[in-house]
């Protein structure tokens, strides 16, 4: 039976050739449509096609040069990763948690920890024509920044105390860390580092079901999750796990379109070295469609079965209504230690992740949730 066919790109004749010939030269077979046969140069939206099986190799081919990212892939362009984990710390519980994990994760991949803490200074708000004794904040400008700085250093001392201790103790491995103090709003702050530095992952606390609201660390977790440019794993502080090597059964939430195959292959190539038990989620709320994915799941398990022959892959469908639910009995009832997304599927994470479900999914559960980029 012949291997179907799938579209990777649709560019102009001229860049269609090159990616050709660039595939070709990988030893990836490929071919043109759609091309103006008697004028090919001024052909519009030509496909170059590929074997279906080779299309996570043809994605990685694309990610490294910038130009075909660009025309291929949604704004993407390769990344070099430093060999540095972030941890944000707001010096709670939750981030002390996320450090434990940041820690054995850095031992493990022999990779250095940088504890970032963002505060806010109130110096510019006294100049505002409004009330500020209602929010806590301090009438002297001065007084105010020194105030902050000082409780913020005092916060910071603590903390590395405390690492010091655990360190000593056997707790914690003896690895390179460094501590980052930055003013400003700590999604943003959080944000430009990552996309200026590039580390490798960003490891945050998460605050569990039933917790007060407002702690800063939980508040900035979905937006991180949305605009972060690298890995984000945001572990609740009821988690058991302390390390990846404790986890065993990891759920990846997908639609199977192409970005979702290459989010999967990224997720494959970092943890190689991990023994992960993988089972797919896709969402549905149409009964037709419901119908129609697990119709088509039988080519993608076989698919999956020759990409990843050394994986043990299992195959779910989950309703989207009461979808909290859902997926909450789904990873109880399979002993889920981890919940698995690419955000390049905006459609599919914006109906997990928007404003008003964000928080609900990630406060919701004390399932860790590991984002791939």
């Amino acid at each position: 039976m012949e291997e179907k066919l799938v579209t990777l790109a649709i560019l102009t004749y001229s860049k269609a050739q090159i990616l050709k010939n660039v595939l070709e030269n990988e030893g990836i077979e490929s071919y043109i449509h759609n091309v103006n046969l008697i004028q090919p140069v001024i052909s519009a939206g030509v496909r170059v096609r590929i074997k279906e099986s080779d299309l996570p190799r043809a994605l990685k081919i694309v990610e490294e040069s910038a130009w075909l990212s660009e025309e291929v892939g949604p704004e993407k362009e390769r990344k070099h990763y430093s060999n540095k984990i972030l941890v944000p710390v707001d010096f709670s519980d939750y981030s002390m948690k996320a450090c434990e994990f940041g820690f054995n994760f850095a031992a493990e991949i022999h990779a250095e920890v940088v504890l970032m803490h963002v505060y806010f200074s109130p110096v510019y708000m006294p100049s505002l024509q409004y009330a500020t004794e209602g929010f806590g904040l301090p009438v002297e400008p001065e007084m105010g920044i020194k105030h902050v700085l000082d409780t913020v250093h005092n916060q910071l001392n603590s903390l590395t105390d405390r690492i010091k201790e655990k360190i000593e103790a056997g707790e914690f491995p003896d690895v390179k860390y460094s501590c980052l103090l930055r003013e400003g709003v700590p999604e943003e702050e959080i944000i430009q580092y990552a996309r200026s530095e590039k580390p490798l992952i960003i490891i945050m606390g998460t605050r569990g079901q039933g917790e007060k609201e407002m702690d800063l660390i939980g508040s900035v977790t979905a937006e991180i999750i949305d605009r972060s440019p690298t890995f984000v794993y945001a572990i609740p502080k009821g988690a058991q796990q302390k390390n990846f090597r404790e986890i065993r059964k990891v759920a990846f939430i997908t639609n199977f379109d192409q970005r979702d195959l290459m989010a999967f292959d990224s997720l494959i190539t970092t943890f190689k070295d991990y023994n992960f038990e993988i089972s797919f989620l896709n969402l549905n709320s149409d009964v037709q469609k419901r119908t129609w994915n697990e119709i088509k799941l039988a080519g993608i398990k076989e698919y999956f079965k020759k990409q990843y022959p050394q994986l043990s892959i299992g195959y779910d469908v989950i309703p989207e209504d009461n979808l909290l639910a859902n997926l909450d009995g789904y990873v109880k009832s399979n002993g889920i230690d981890v919940l698995c997304i690419s955000n390049y599927k905006r459609n599919v994470f914006a109906r997990l992740f928007n404003p008003s479900i964000a928080r609900r999914m990630i406060f919701h559960t004390q399932t860790p949730i590991l984002v791939i980029k």
